[in-house]
Order: structure tokens, then sequence, then C-alpha cells
């Protein structure tokens, strides 16, 4: 029988894929989708479903809802503002905080043989980041944990579950302990992913389609852009072509330690180009943030036909980049 993954539904925050990354950092098969596309997905394929945080107040107008209904039977781990759906839809009520609370707050386990938090102590420090807050929980609902100014931080009926904070971000101790016990304990789903088979699967499948062709590859010095040229370095040697550009916005020092980064992983063929003269000319008296963008997007795009001219030809471009500029 196929293994099953957790679904994360985004509803607009700026976690949801760190959560899925989480998850999968841990071994667990994830896939992110959003709210409003919650019909696309198929059940027998899910094992639990993590509603992530957002920007939105569960009592606005237009404020993104859930088809509950779709998720039904399975089990459901809700993150801040999905803590604050699952209440209302249950009947609870949300409403906001006399004060924002943001930062760290210690967590007092009130019933440390559930499974959410089993092998966890019983009070460790959580990192919280919300405006609203449950001040009524709904029937049926019990509260498995709670810190001095949130009352309903860990709350549970059946399989479903809701925190107030936020287990994903490295600010939070026992974290990762959380999402394991949610995924493997209340879901069933086994951990299937190894990141160093990927590695070479990647690699393999970059040698496929590259074949004997030439790659001219972005170099930002982000973990991104690094971990892109890295792969491109194992899967086709020096037929590969690295472009470092210094438009004089690093911060101090950060040039030399992407070289010095470069040279530990053993990535030759990197071509550093010094351009801060010519960047900061074209933006000089320029305000607007976006005219900005699009300067610095424009001299980008004429250095690298420069090198493509020099040093090509190059029948490839490889660039890393975040999952949302993808989007």
């Amino acid at each position: 029988m196929k293994n099953k993954q957790i679904v994360v539904i985004d509803f607009g925050g700026q976690y949801a894929h760190l959560i899925s990354r989480r998850f999968r950092q841990l071994g667990f098969p994830t896939s992110v989708i959003p709210f409003n596309k919650l019909y696309t997905i198929k059940k027998e394929g899910i094992g639990g479903a993590v509603l992530s945080g957002g920007p939105a107040s569960v009592y606005d107008k237009g404020s993104p809802k859930l088809d509950f209904n779709v998720l039904n039977g399975l089990p459901i781990l809700g993150i801040c503002y999905g803590l604050q759906l699952i209440a209302t839809h249950y009947g609870g009520k949300v409403k906001r905080g006399r004060k924002r609370e943001y930062g760290r707050a210690k967590l007092k386990i009130l019933a440390e043989s559930d499974d959410l938090l089993k092998d966890l102590p019983r009070e460790f420090f959580v990192w919280m980041s919300h405006t609203d807050e449950v001040t009524e929980l709904p029937k049926g609902f019990e509260v498995l944990a709670r810190t001095d100014n949130s009352p309903y931080a860990v709350i549970k009926r059946g399989k479903i579950y809701g925190l107030q904070f936020h287990p994903e971000v490295s600010h939070t101790e026992n974290g990762l302990k959380i999402l394991e016990n949610f995924a493997k304990r209340i879901c069933e789903v086994k951990p299937s992913i190894n990141l160093m088979n990927k590695a070479e699967e990647i690699i393999e499948q970059i040698r496929k389609a590259v074949g004997k062709e030439r790659v001219i590859c972005a170099v930002s010095g982000g973990i991104d852009s690094t971990l892109v040229a890295y792969l491109l370095w194992k899967a086709i040697g020096k037929q590969a072509t690295f472009v470092f550009v210094d438009h004089g916005l690093l911060r101090k020092g950060e040039a030399e330690a992407v070289l010095d980064l470069f040279d530990k992983l053993g990535i030759r063929n990197l071509v550093f180009i010094k351009a801060a003269d010519r960047f900061l000319k074209k933006l000089k008296g320029v305000e607007d943030p976006e005219k900005k963008r699009k300067i610095i997007g424009d001299e980008f795009v004429k250095i690298f036909e420069e090198v493509a001219e020099k040093r090509g030809p190059f029948e490839w471009l490889a660039q890393g980049t975040l999952y949302p500029d993808v989007i």
C-alpha cells in the first residue's frame, strides 16, 4: 500500500512552505495546497491535514474559510489562524486580543499522555505571533496545554488539534517533535523521504536533461543558488559556468564569504564580476523601489548577456530561487 502524505493548507501566511519543509526534513512526504483549491485533493492519498497560519482574522468579511467536509475523517492540525478556524467552525469564539502576542512564551502541558505531546517536557518555550485569540472553547474540545497569555494554547477533539503557537519555527523548542508526533502517531504516516537519495536523484535528472550541453548558472551567495550550483557541479562539472555579480548592494564582507564558500565546496568555473560602480551609477537619484528593482534586473540581464557572448554558447540557464518566486 502506497504511503500517504501530509497536506498543508495555505491561508496566505508566511509559514505554509516552512511547515511543509519541516515535515520533509523529518522524512514525511507533503504537499502545499491553497485553501481555495481544496477540491483538487484526493483524500485517499492523504494521512492528515495541517491548517497553516495566515494574516487575516477569522471574523473579517472575506477572510479565508475552509470546507471542513472535504477533510471529514482526517486528522487535522490547525496552527494559529488554523486553530482559530477550527474554534469558530465548531462553535467557539475568537476575538481580538487585548494586545498582540509576539515572541517567546512558556508552554505548560496539562495532558502529557496525549499522542501529540508524547515524550515532551512538562514546560518549554514556544513562539507566538498572533493578534486574535480564542475566548470560548467549542463544545467537546479539551485543553492540552496553556501559556500565561493563551489559556487555549493547545486544544483537541478526537483527532482534531489546534496550536496557538508556531511549532515550525526554530524559536519553538520541541517543535519538530510535535510535528513528528502528529504525522507518525496521529496520522500514521511513515517517514519515507531520504534527502541524500533525493540529491542523487536530482543530480541524475540534471545529467539526463543537459547531456553534453553547457549551463550558465546565476549565483547570489544565498542558500538556494548555492545549492543549485553545488548540484550542477556534481552533475556536470565544467559544463557549468557560475556567475557571481557584486552589484554594490551586498553586506560588508559578503562577496569574500561567497568566494570562500565556493572554494571550500570545490566548485570551479566561477566568474566573479565586480560591478558596484555600474549598478550604483544607474541607481543614483532613484527613490521608487519598483524602479530600482527593474534597473537592477535589467543590468543583471545585460551582464549575463556579456558573459554568455564571451564564454558561451550556453544552452541552459540555471537559477536557484524561492518557491513563491516560482509561483
